[in-house]
């Protein structure tokens, strides 16, 4: 018990520092609304990391999965609306957690209708929200299929101020990892959750409810998915090295796509095209590095070595430098 405390207290402490590590820089223009900022991004990564632990085991998985939910993209990008908008999104982990801690054994069958709880607090908030004339986002703001470029490229769609999705770049070697293992243990009832966030997110507006905060459903999903990758990351043997392989090769593939789309901006447009060129060009760094992690990780599995520590060392320090860029690059865009 003790030890599980001074882990969550570890996690919080660091979530809660470097919310205001983000943030500070803008304190001297917020309102008194937007301080709740610092309260949605503590409380969104701290939900999505107890939640975790559901599944994931490790430390470095489950906090590296609150640290995508709750200073992700999606997160990030809710700032550009009311506050009140990112708080809903906070709180969609906490919804979660009679269905995933609640009934056990013959009262198994009551965690479906605890399913539907995130789904109809939506709803809900939007409507209170319209009775007090708090319209937190514009009820017409929808994702298109073009957003859904954000998945690889977040820092490139920041830049352009549109709507952001994804889960930076690293990370999304252990979501492969992550949702390979869910397909392998069929956990169909998360599936279905998954999917239906994403429906719901492209469809027109439902019972008067703007459909981008859908996606803070999948954006949940995919953030566990990648502790319990990064988790298979770090204890892969022998029998996962093809998992790892894949892996290794979707970052080198995408690695190369940005390069060549640097090229093509910096050959093809003036000034702004030589912008995006120079963020696709470090995105490509960025997926050559997590190739080469993800790779050194592929080899020492098919050695069937364990060297722990060192798949600690590798995964963790690269995927926490380049959350901590990219979220620096995404806040001063949005400030």
């Amino acid at each position: 018990m003790n030890k599980n405390f001074g882990k969550y207290a570890a996690a919080t402490v660091i979530y809660v520092s470097f919310a205001i590590y983000l943030y500070q820089p803008y304190f001297k223009n917020f309102n008194k609304f937007q301080y709740l900022i610092i309260l949605n991004a503590c409380l969104a990564s701290l939900g999505c990391f107890l939640l975790s632990q559901r599944w994931v085991s490790v430390f470095a998985g489950s906090f590296f999965a609150g640290a995508i939910y709750g200073f992700g993209p999606f997160m990030l990008g809710l700032n550009k609306f009311h506050p009140a908008a990112g708080f809903l999104a906070a709180s969609i982990p906490w919804l979660f957690y009679p269905a995933t801690f609640g009934p056990k054994y013959k009262w198994r069958w009551l965690s479906w209708p605890f399913s539907t709880l995130p789904f109809l607090a939506i709803p809900l908030f939007f409507k209170v929200a319209t009775y007090f004339r708090l319209f937190a986002i514009p009820l017409q703001t929808r994702l298109s299929l073009i957003d859904l470029v954000g998945l690889f490229v977040p820092i490139v769609k920041a830049k352009q101020n549109t709507a952001l999705i994804g889960f930076y770049h690293v990370p999304l070697a252990a979501l492969v990892v992550g949702f390979s293992m869910l397909v392998a243990a069929r956990r169909f009832g998360v599936m279905i959750i998954l999917i239906l966030g994403i429906i719901l997110a492209f469809c027109n507006p439902l019972f008067n409810t703007s459909p981008i905060i859908w996606i803070v459903i999948p954006t949940l999903v995919c953030s566990i998915l990648i502790g319990e990758g990064i988790q298979g990351l770090i204890l892969a043997g022998p029998a996962d090295k093809k998992l790892l392989l894949i892996a290794a090769i979707m970052m080198g593939a995408l690695s190369l796509i940005t390069l060549l789309l640097a090229t093509k901006y910096s050959n093809t447009f003036a000034s702004l095209g030589a912008e995006y060129a120079k963020l696709f060009t470090e995105t490509a760094k960025i997926y050559t590095l997590g190739a080469i992690t993800v790779a050194i990780l592929y080899f020492i599995a098919r050695a069937g070595l364990r060297l722990r520590w060192l798949r600690l060392i590798l995964l963790c320090s690269t995927v926490a430098i380049y959350i901590f860029l990219c979220t620096r690059f995404i806040v001063d865009r949005i400030f």
